[in-house]
């Protein structure tokens, strides 16, 4: 058996041959010889089997502001590093090369173990790992085995994800050691139905437990011409946040570019800059322009006085005039975890 073929950690036996997989919130039931909605899990005479434990399609040192986390770690680079397929239809995805092929098409890295990854972040000089590119989940067996590893060498831990793990994911990932998660919520209820087959309400909630659970959270959303740039959409989402996670809680609204299957024009940026607004009204204090390097929407303020306090190019932070928690000029405590000051 090769070796990124592992017996599925969460998996229920049932009668006639059947398992279901308890990996995401599909719970998908398998007969024999068949594989789930994802296509990284194969029901193998009753057992359910990971096709990519292990199995990694893209290797890249990643400025945690690419994620983009901006309140975890600023500054810190992660090694990023993701698998083939997903459990999510979007048919605008912007990692479709990855995203949308099956593990037996693999032409990327090819298998590694959590030990060769660490040393691969520690020659790197990383200063955490994350787990991105495609849906981050499939890894699971693989990520609570590489995030003790990774705490033992002093990395932090991450993951990029569109939320739709199962409970029983969420409580092993966690106990194993994640430390933040960039939570995609798409889009309103009926876009998420629509485009990605899924529940945004299975979303939102598994990212109030996270966040619960002492995980750092933050949200990201694509903004996309005709599917989710409507006013009542864009305030929907605003509002669920600062309800269910807070109004601390950084929210990324980022450009789309046409991908894959979805051919409508670039975001317009003047969109973008309507939707931080609608965040803003709905008290959000940490809203974010994605994917418009130079724009100002891209740096972090403080809420109270308005001073800057982290100033980025990019996917580049370049300068952060923090002090720990607090903002020099008006001692408000803010929501980051850090390390020491960076100066330009």
């Amino acid at each position: 058996m090769e070796p990124w073929v592992r017996e599925a950690l969460l998996q229920e036996k049932l009668p006639g041959g059947k398992a279901r997989c308890l990996t995401c919130a599909r719970r998908c039931v398998l007969s024999q010889g068949q594989r789930g909605f994802c296509g990284t899990r194969e029901n193998r005479d009753g057992k359910i089997f990971t096709l990519v434990y292990g199995l990694l399609s893209a290797i890249s040192p990643n400025p945690m502001e690419k994620k983009p986390f901006y309140h975890l770690y600023p500054g810190d680079l992660a090694l990023t590093c993701g698998t083939w397929s997903c459990n999510f239809t979007c048919p605008w995805c912007q990692n479709w090369e990855i995203s949308k092929k099956l593990p037996e098409a693999s032409e990327g890295y090819g298998f590694m173990t959590p030990e060769e990854f660490v040393s691969l972040a520690e020659e790197n000089r990383c200063q955490g790992v994350s787990l991105s590119f495609n849906e981050p989940t499939l890894l699971l067996e693989w990520a609570v085995e590489l995030f003790p590893l990774a705490h033992r060498a002093g990395l932090h831990t991450n993951f990029v994800t569109n939320g739709y793990l199962s409970e029983e994911a969420l409580e092993v990932l966690v106990a194993a050691g994640l430390d933040g998660a960039n939570v995609d919520w798409k889009g309103a209820p009926e876009a998420v139905r629509r485009f990605c087959q899924a529940d945004l309400e299975i979303v939102i909630q598994n990212t109030r437990r996270l966040k619960e659970k002492g995980v750092h959270v933050e949200v990201t959303t694509l903004v996309i011409p005709g599917v989710n740039d409507r006013d009542e959409d864009l305030r929907y989402l605003a509002e669920r946040i600062a309800e269910e996670l807070g109004p601390q809680t950084p929210w990324h609204v980022t450009r789309y570019f046409p991908a894959y299957q979805f051919h409508a024009p670039p975001t317009p940026i003047s969109t973008l800059e309507r939707a931080q607004r609608i965040g803003e009204e709905a008290g959000l204090r940490f809203v974010y322009v994605g994917n418009v390097p130079g724009h100002p929407g891209q740096h972090t303020y403080c809420p109270a006085c308005r001073a800057l306090l982290l100033e980025r190019e990019g996917v580049t932070l370049i300068a952060s005039y923090l002090q720990g928690n607090v903002c020099p000029r008006c001692r408000e405590v803010l929501p980051f975890r850090t390390r020491p000051p960076l100066r330009k």
